[in-house]
């Protein structure tokens, strides 16, 4: 075989094979600059080597033609600003792209059929690259499929990481179609994407326990949204879509999106626009940012009121009080959701009348009225239809049991825990099972049942499911156990952690009260003494309780 058709990126199979690590960010930089003396360091190069992936060998590369063509920082920057990996040429007029180009020219390559360079476009399109378990799901129209991607790693065009198919930063920004469209096959994997999104969720009901799939590919599915929102057409129901990608995060992977300016941008026209940004505040809620979830609500009430949509308008009240209530309004909020009752009661709705009774008793539990909470609660429960609403009625449970707990009622605000958790376990849903555990761990923390507090907590982090806001709480009521234990030094670790993750999501209220235990924690570690007998066991667990509630 000539030289010349020999892939740069095969080896032979008899060769023992390895994966080279990535940088550190503190080596990246140090790899770069030894080869390249002409600069001072800067963020924007250290930007450049993390779309590098932090990899030595595209690294040595980068530094290597930055040095032949003796560009100082500057022009490197331009230059990567314009071109991306496409600058990367040496005085010989040799590039990275002919060597990509070489490689795709070879035999053992070429050997693989006319499908093979379309798969490593699509790989390169997402940034996660390929899920390995999903080939089949994701290319039905190519029927050696498995056989190439088997290759195309052997080829050294792709590696594995975590069980997907990925390739480096340079080849993939290489290899990525420019315009998205110009690739049937990528066109057909957006359609098998969106087909999976479009599904209806609720817990409990069919289709619920397979979204779970979002968990592991929610990056690709956005950045799919996004480029495709970029295009501009809705022809294909690109909104709608989107809409439904939010449902799938509201359920399993709670977090903010890449999207929410493009759909505040949409045209106040669009029909469906208020349902967007309802669903955007949702999200901004399940992360703790109440601020901005009441603002998107506000926004959202005035299409419904100016579209004459009563139900649209009741259902935003409800969810605006609640976001009252989380920002500590209460007086806002009770007004609010009142509202939403009596337009609730003049459609005849029972399950809206449910629900809004369940936000109200809410509202007056933490305006600490406990007996007209209870009330409300008894209310919302005779309001249930026949078929009963699951998610209503665990709501209802768990309140109860926080109504009991701060009358001092333990035993019958455990057993409501419990019967919420029951209810719960059918529709397997993380977030409010997380809840219902970090309120058992709270009270058996108030009766000084630390054990049984801490059980209750790693049972509340098992339903986190990598939500940074529910982690938070988690982290803060972990520092509250190791700060009534005197293990100052490890409890700051633990509140400085939750801070980080309240400062990550805009969780406002949240950063407030976690400072405030963070100031004294550190006041405890510079005090002149933090033994036992420093503080007594009835102080130090009366100054615990006062966060833990």
């Amino acid at each position: 075989m000539s030289p010349r058709h020999v892939s740069y990126f095969y080896h032979p199979p008899t060769c023992k094979t390895l994966d080279i690590p990535t940088l550190s960010a503190e080596a990246a930089p140090d790899t770069f600059y030894h080869i390249y003396k002409n600069g001072q360091q800067s963020d924007l190069i250290n930007n450049i080597l993390k779309r590098l992936d932090v990899h030595p060998l595209s690294i040595t590369l980068l530094a290597t033609v930055v040095h032949h063509n003796r560009w100082d920082t500057d022009r490197l920057i331009k230059e990567w600003g314009r071109h991306g990996t496409d600058a990367l040429h040496t005085h010989h007029n040799t590039s990275l792209a002919a060597t990509i180009e070489l490689s795709l020219a070879s035999p053992m390559f070429q050997e693989l059929g006319p499908n093979a360079r379309e798969l490593l476009e699509v790989i390169a399109f997402f940034p996660q690259g390929v899920d390995e378990d999903k080939v089949e799901w994701l290319f039905p129209s190519i029927s050696d499929r498995t056989n190439i991607c088997n290759r195309l790693c052997v080829l050294s065009l792709t590696h594995q990481n975590n069980g997907f198919m990925m390739m480096l930063a340079p080849l993939r920004d290489y290899l990525c179609p420019k315009d998205p469209r110009s690739s049937p096959l990528l066109r057909t994997t957006k359609e098998r994407y969106f087909g999976r999104l479009s599904v209806g969720l609720h817990p409990g009901k069919p289709g619920y326990e397979e979204a779970r799939w979002i968990n592991s590919e929610d990056v690709n599915a956005e950045h799919l949204l996004d480029v495709f929102t970029n295009i501009g057409s809705d022809s294909d129901g690109i909104w709608d879509v989107c809409s439904h990608f939010m449902d799938h995060l509201h359920w399993h992977r709670p977090r903010l999106v890449l999207l929410g300016p493009k759909i505040e941008a949409l045209p106040d026209t669009h029909p469906s626009k208020p349902r967007y940004l309802f669903q955007l505040s949702r999200l901004f809620s399940l992360v703790g940012n109440y601020v901005e979830c009441k603002r998107l609500l506000i926004y959202t009430l005035k299409f419904w009121t100016e579209w004459g949509d009563s139900f649209e308008v009741a259902q935003t009240l409800r969810y605006l009080s609640e976001a009252n209530r989380l920002l500590d309004l209460h007086e806002e909020g009770i007004q609010q959701v009142k509202e939403a009752l009596e337009i609730f009661e003049q459609l005849n709705d029972t399950l809206g009348q449910a629900r809004s009774l369940c936000g109200l008793a809410w509202l007056l539990y933490e305006d600490q009225r406990f007996d007209a909470a209870e009330d409300a609660i008894s209310q919302s429960i005779n309001h249930l239809p026949e078929r009963v609403d699951q998610i209503t009625a665990s709501l209802c449970r768990r309140l109860l049991g926080k109504t009991h707990s701060s009358k001092g009622e333990m035993e019958k605000a455990i057993n409501n825990f419990e019967a919420a958790l029951r209810i719960l376990s059918s529709l397997n849903w993380d977030y409010e099972q997380f809840w219902n555990h970090y309120d058992l761990a709270e009270l058996f923390f108030s009766q000084g049942r630390f054990e049984d507090s801490r059980a209750h907590v790693e049972r509340a982090k098992s339903h986190a499911v990598d939500d940074m806001y529910l982690m938070g709480r988690a982290m803060e009521l972990q520092a509250l156990h190791l700060y009534q234990q005197r293990r100052f030094g490890e409890a700051r670790s633990e509140v400085l952690c939750a801070v980080s993750a309240y400062e990550k999501v805009g969780a406002v209220v949240d950063l407030e009260r976690c400072r405030d235990i963070l100031h004294d924690v550190e006041e405890k570690m510079e005090g002149p003494s933090t033994s036992c007998e420093s503080d007594s066991n009835g102080e130090l667990l009366d100054t615990i309780i006062c966060y833990a509630y």
